[in-house]
Order: structure tokens, then sequence, then C-alpha cells
């Protein structure tokens, strides 16, 4: 997989670093704290489009105070 991302919500002092990466037909998810050679879960577009939703939805509902 090429073109790895770093999510905007990882920390900037080398904790809690998230990477994703798509081929297209697959999203692809690692940690960073093993410079890349950790595992790395792959999901359907499908899967990673609802995943992602539901953390939006998740974080309205506590923005509002209703969690």
């Amino acid at each position: 997989m090429k073109n790895w991302r770093k999510s905007s919500y990882s920390s900037g002092n080398g904790g809690n670093c998230v990477e994703t990466a798509s081929d297209g037909r697959k999203i692809a998810v690692r940690d960073t704290k093993n410079d890349g050679n950790g595992p790395v879960l792959s999901f359907s577009p499908d899967a990673w489009t609802a995943f992602t939703n539901a953390l939006k939805k998740l974080r309205s509902i506590k923005r509002a105070g209703r969690l």
C-alpha cells in the first residue's frame, strides 16, 4: 500500500497516531508506533464509510450532550 495519510486527529508527539491508505478496492489502517511494520487492518469502502459515519454521528451526539 502506498500513500499513507496520518489522521488529522492524531497527536503530534508520536503517540496515538493512525494512518490510512486506499488502493480503490480496500481501505487499510495502521498504527504508526512500529514505523509502518505493524499489523494492518483492511476494510471494504462500504464498511469504512459506515464506520466513519458512525463516528461522526457519535461525535454529534456527544457535542449535544446526549451521551
